[in-house]
């Protein structure tokens, strides 16, 4: 079969289908032709004549190598010998190594691992200082105990705002106003117990009482000074129900005799006394029909806006008890206390009065006084009905401000 692209000069044999798969199949090495092999002739020659120059350049190198070996050998003979005496000693058995193994720990629930952690936390935590908080009020020491009085001083008066001052007021009169409709609605020995278990109160009241007196046109008490002041010299006055004493204190300079009574002693003018049951004086009952009894000392007895328990009465008849004959007793009270005056001088007289002057030309307070008449002894039926009169006067309530 003629060729396609046939040149003059060329000739290309068929390829067999087994020569062109063992072309195909075969990956051998060709062996190196001639050429190769001068090469690789001339490279072993060049390589033998560079390893001779290098040995000729290295001869000083290798004395000084030799005494520098010789040395190493000086050491490694002692080393040795060192080694063989070691040898020689009798070696003792090294103890064997032990390694210490730790258990695991036991297993724990999480909310307790996280509460440890936490409490580990906190713990690490820098503690925070204290903060020191530097009073300037006194010491507790110095300060007065709350037992002494609750009246405020002058000192811390002047240290109020006026809104303080008004603050402490109201309180003040509300207190005041509470305890005193305590004391109109209870009898005499009940009014005793509440001071004793607290006598605060009494200072209290009192207080609130003066503040109250600010407010009226006149004082009661002031009057009877003023009236009392003429009387002779050594004129014996009981003041039953005497507050803070404030009829001695102005009668004793003009060289009365004053005696105090009332339920709390302030332990200088005020005698403690339950005038409603007993006042400490001499004096007694009637024993004949018409007696006036006996031992009195009293010229004078006053009773300034003191009938405030329901057992009243009672006051009145150790008033009677303590005077002389004829002697005279003062009376002042609120004038809206009354339901009937009449009523009232009628109760009066039943225990052994006569009434002699009478002024209620004040709006406030009505004053009354009466002496000292004979009267039978009675019986305590008899005082227990003239006890159940004494609605006569009603409670003294004080209006809100």
């Amino acid at each position: 079969m003629p060729q396609l692209f046939d040149v003059p000069g060329w000739s290309v044999a068929e390829p067999t289908a087994s020569g062109s798969k063992s072309e195909k199949s075969s990956k051998k090495r060709k062996r190196p032709t001639s050429d190769t092999s001068s090469k690789l002739l001339s490279a072993e020659l060049n390589l033998e004549k560079l390893m001779d120059k290098l040995r000729e350049s290295t001869k000083p190198d290798q004395a000084h190598k030799a005494e520098s070996s010789g040395k190493f050998s000086l050491g490694k003979s002692k080393k040795a010998k060192k080694q063989s005496q070691d040898k020689s000693k009798p070696q003792q058995p090294e103890a064997p190594l032990t390694r210490e193994i730790s258990l695991p720990k036991p297993l724990q629930p999480a909310g307790k691992q996280l509460k440890e952690k936490r409490r580990s936390f906190q713990d690490s935590r820098p503690e925070k200082r204290q903060k020191v908080r530097h009073s300037v009020d006194a010491p507790q020491a110095l300060l007065p105990p709350r037992t002494q009085s609750k009246s405020a001083s002058p000192d811390s008066e002047a240290n109020l705002t006026a809104m303080q001052k008004s603050m402490r007021a109201s309180l003040e009169g509300a207190k005041f106003r509470m305890i005193n409709e305590n004391l109109y609605k209870s009898d005499s020995q009940a009014a005793v117990q509440m001071m004793q278990e607290d006598p605060t109160v009494y200072r209290e009241y009192h207080a609130g009482f003066r503040h109250q007196v600010q407010t009226w046109p006149t004082n009661p008490v002031q009057q009877y000074i003023s009236l009392l002041k003429s009387y002779p010299p050594r004129t014996v006055v009981a003041d039953l129900g005497c507050g803070d004493a404030a009829l001695a204190r102005g009668l004793l300079p003009e060289g009365l005799i004053v005696l105090s009574f009332d339920l709390i002693s302030d332990g200088m003018y005020v005698v403690e006394a339950d005038a409603c049951t007993k006042v400490p004086l001499p004096g007694s009952e009637p024993e004949s029909q018409s007696g006036m009894g006996e031992a009195q000392i009293t010229d004078v007895v006053v009773c300034s806006l003191s009938l405030m328990n329901t057992n009243w009465p009672n006051c009145l008849r150790e008033a009677w008890r303590i005077l002389k004959p004829s002697g005279e007793l003062q009376i002042a009270e609120v004038a809206s206390r009354f339901t009937d005056v009449k009523e009232f001088e009628k109760v009066v007289s039943s225990i052994g009065f006569r009434l002699s002057k009478k002024d209620d030309r004040n709006s406030h307070f009505t004053l009354f006084e009466f002496e000292k008449v004979a009267r039978k002894p009675y019986s305590e039926k008899e005082w227990a009905k003239i006890s159940q009169r004494s609605s006569v006067l009603k409670p003294c309530e004080y209006k809100r401000r």
